[in-house]
């Protein structure tokens, strides 16, 4: 564990067997996709639950009288609260193994969103937030890791991608919501949004070695990482020295040191870009460009949604063909000019509302095709196994710091700097994320676990 004199851990640990020959038939793996399928599932709620607030918001503000700042609090907070679950998500993971977490998981989104359309008074709504964050952090930091334990190299880009697919889905529900409740009187068409979040998805159902069998390319790999797994729990319980926060953040090895910087790197830039100032402010941003029916705004809104999960959808059928770094860069890139345009049409009196959707749907689809499902899989994937529940529990706290930070400050920060203001600044965060991209992440697509250890050791 130390730095010198000891022998550092590596990434990886060895085994004898390390490699799978080469000849050795890959076979499909439906079981894999189902299992990746249901666990991803879980964040549907999580999704739903963080977006609904961006038509909901319309309403709750003639129905309680709640200001612009209240406003920010209660849509932002979430993302604060969820700090707790997602800094114990890793010890809980390990204690009740995934899929109990991910079920707990369900259990505190669908209590907190039934708490949401029951509030009466700002103190209840901001209460039932921190029990929906609760669900929502560990959905977030468990289901990356569970997809990326089961699925095998092959494939470990698309299955590790239908988790973002599933929050966008749950981003679109809650859109559709939006815009199908908007007609109800404003005290009841909010509350009704929140409650339709309760409704369960479905629950995982998985068993150990035989997931591992049924989830690899071929028995050889299953055996090897079945291996690895028990190798990295003996040495998590036996050869560390104050536990994996200390090999992370006190003692870390250069290898560990770089996968930390590649980890939390992609987490903060995927935030910093303003994504959920789109997200969650959507409506408000196509009122300022001239918008003026709750009709329209939440129409346009709807299609934001659409747009997105569609171009997930190609992010996940490109993420093992071309590559991670290749989708992130040109995504990266995409963000930054179309995050350009929607601060122009915003600030261009001739400019019409039609071009500021445009250019909020050209940047939802830049922003899909990459920077949105590759970060999280990339996060997972290059996370040694005795460090993976800790380690993405990390990038996820630094990732919802991020986005608290940005959807907190909104509207405060657009009234200071202009709203076209806020979208360059965003645009500016993108594009050093492009330069942060190319100079730090190495290829990862194909790569199995162990190479990892090679990769970013050099």
């Amino acid at each position: 564990m130390a730095r010198d004199g000891a022998t550092a851990a590596p990434l990886l640990l060895p085994l004898a067997a390390a490699a799978v020959p080469e000849d050795t038939p890959r076979r499909k793996n439906r079981f894999a996709f189902l299992c990746a399928t249901l666990a991803s599932m879980t964040t549907i709620l999580m999704g739903y639950n963080l977006a609904v607030m961006s038509g909901a918001q319309l309403f709750m503000r003639d129905d309680l009288g709640l200001s612009g700042v209240q406003i920010e609090v209660l849509t932002g907070s979430m993302n604060l609260f969820m700090l707790v679950s997602v800094l114990t998500a890793g010890w809980v993971a390990d204690a009740m193994g995934r899929r109990g977490t991910l079920v707990l998981a369900n259990a505190f989104l669908m209590a907190g969103a039934l708490a949401m359309s029951l509030g009466g008074s700002y103190a209840a709504l901001v209460a039932a937030r921190f029990v929906t964050s609760i669900g929502a952090g560990f959905a977030r930091v468990v289901a990356p890791v569970y997809n990326a334990e089961i699925s095998p190299a092959s494939t470990r880009g698309v299955l590790s991608s239908l988790l973002d697919m599933f929050i966008n889905v749950g981003v679109l529900l809650s859109y559709v919501s939006n815009y199908v409740f908007a007609g109800l009187p404003a005290h009841l068409g909010w509350r009704v949004m929140f409650a339709a979040g309760a409704l369960p998805p479905a629950f995982l159902a998985a068993g150990a070695h035989n997931v591992l069998v049924r989830t690899s390319d071929n028995p050889a790999e299953a055996d090897l990482r079945l291996e690895e797994i028990k190798q990295a729990v003996s040495f998590s319980s036996a050869a560390t020295q104050g536990g994996v926060w200390m090999e992370m953040l006190v003692r870390p090895t250069k290898g560990v040191r770089r996968v930390l910087i590649c980890v939390l790197g992609p987490q903060f830039f995927q935030q910093a870009s303003g994504l959920d100032a789109i997200v969650l402010y959507c409506p408000l941003v196509f009122k300022h460009a001239g918008m003026s029916s709750n009709a329209a705004v939440l129409g346009a809104t709807v299609a934001v949604g659409v747009v997105k999960t569609c171009f997930i959808l190609v992010a996940t059928l490109l993420s093992d063909r071309v590559g991670r770094r290749p989708l992130l860069l040109a995504s990266t890139a995409g963000v930054a000019a179309a995050l350009a345009a929607v601060s122009l049409t915003l600030c261009v009196d001739a400019a019409s509302p039609a071009a500021c959707v445009a250019s909020v749907l050209a940047f939802v689809a830049a922003f899909s095709v990459g920077f949105g499902p590759v970060v999280p899989t990339y996060s997972s994937e290059i996370m040694p196994l005795r460090l993976r529940a800790q380690g993405t529990s990390l990038g996820t706290a630094v990732n919802r710091i991020t986005c608290a930070l940005v959807t907190m400050t909104f509207i405060s920060l657009a009234d200071w700097i202009t709203m076209p203001g806020c979208f360059f600044l965003y645009a500016s965060v993108a594009a050093a994320a492009c330069a942060f991209v190319y100079v730090q992440l190495p290829e990862t697509s194909g790569r199995s676990l162990e190479d990892m250890d090679v990769l970013f050791t050099k």
